[in-house]
């Protein structure tokens, strides 16, 4: 099965974390997903940690790239 069709494909969750951060910066980031590592001292590094263990947090950030690319 190819992953040609999954915008997803080959992003690690880093680069989808800072092109949000670009887009949107952290405060917007932190209104349209309301999870501490946005809204209270955020940075690459703590929101990584906390995605990595968390999927549903994941799963909200990867929803909000998708439709920030407008393929969602």
């Amino acid at each position: 099965m190819t992953q040609e069709n999954n915008p997803l494909h080959g992003k690690t969750l880093e680069s989808i974390l800072k092109e949000l951060v670009d887009f949107y910066g952290w405060d917007e980031l932190g209104a349209r997903i309301n999870v501490r590592c946005f809204t209270h001292d955020p940075s690459i590094k703590s929101s990584l940690k906390f995605l990595r263990k968390t999927q549903w947090a994941r799963d909200k950030v990867e929803n909000l790239y998708l439709r920030m690319k407008g393929q969602a």
